[in-house]
Parts: structure tokens; sequence; C-alpha cells
């Protein structure tokens, strides 16, 4: 440990990259929390949906970057509350597509204002060009990521 008491680890990158996702996911979460008695999963879920329209639960899956399980737990949940229904998918008649009800967009429409203000909030301290920067750093670290992933050098 060093003098700071911090380690290693609070310098390795994926271990920072966690912990601020976490830290604003949990600060995003609370203020919809409590209203909308969303779990951030269930919230990740209806957000890609109400960007993307009607997708499939792989798909979903893919978008999302969650795990399979966590996201069949809360598309169930979601359909429970009447949040998200499936619907015949005409592309493929093994498959469904996912997609908000009436009442599943408009929550969406009520949180998504809220989660864009705290994203202003949290970037508040940085200018244009270094907000501009930091999305461009996160993209390409991903897309790294994905590369290494299928093996690519």
């Amino acid at each position: 440990m060093s003098e700071t008491g911090e380690g290693r680890l609070a310098g390795f990158l994926p271990y920072q990259l966690s912990v601020a996702s976490n830290a604003v996911s949990d600060l995003i979460a609370e203020r919809y929390r409590k209203r909308f008695a969303l779990k951030i999963p269930e919230w990740r879920v209806m957000a890609i949906l109400g960007d993307a329209g009607s997708m499939t639960q792989r798909a979903l899956t893919a978008a999302t970057l969650m795990d399979k399980v966590a996201v069949n737990r809360a598309v169930k949940v979601l359909e429970e509350r009447g949040l998200v229904a499936r619907a015949a998918n005409p592309g493929d008649g093994r498959s469904h597509l996912l997609e908000l009800t009436d009442e599943g967009r408009a929550i969406h429409e009520e949180v998504m204002p809220l989660a864009l203000a705290t994203e202003q909030d949290l970037l508040s301290g940085f200018a244009p060009d270094q907000q501009a920067m930091l999305r461009e750093m996160l993209t390409a670290i991903r897309m790294r990521a994905g590369e290494m992933a299928r093996g690519q050098p």
C-alpha cells in the first residue's frame, strides 16, 4: 500500500472504470428508484428499448452488455409490471421482439430528462472539449476491448 492507503488496484484502469460506472449508475438509479421502483438492470433495459424501439432479448443483452440472466430477470420484472411486452418477431418465428408498453414509454420519457440532467451535472466541471475527449476515449476503450475479446491484435 502507498502512503495514501491506496494499493495498485486504485490505479488499475478496469477497476477505475468499474467504480466510476457504479457510482454514476447508483446516482442516477437513486433518482428514479424511489419514484418508479426500478432497479439499475430494469432501467438499462428500458433505456435501450426506449431508444431502439423493439428488439430481441438476445440483441438487448448485447446492447446492454449485461449478463443474459440479468437481462432475463429485468425483462420478467418489467413484463410483470406491464412496462415491457413481447410481440411476434416477423423476421424470426423462434424469437420475440421486446418493446416498451405505453406505460413503459411514459416512464422512459420522465426518467430520461432526469438522467440527462444528472449527466450534465456530472460533466459541468469539464470544458466542452474535455467532455468530447472523455467520450471519445471511452468509445475507443470499449472498441479496443471488443477487438481484444474477438482475438484481434
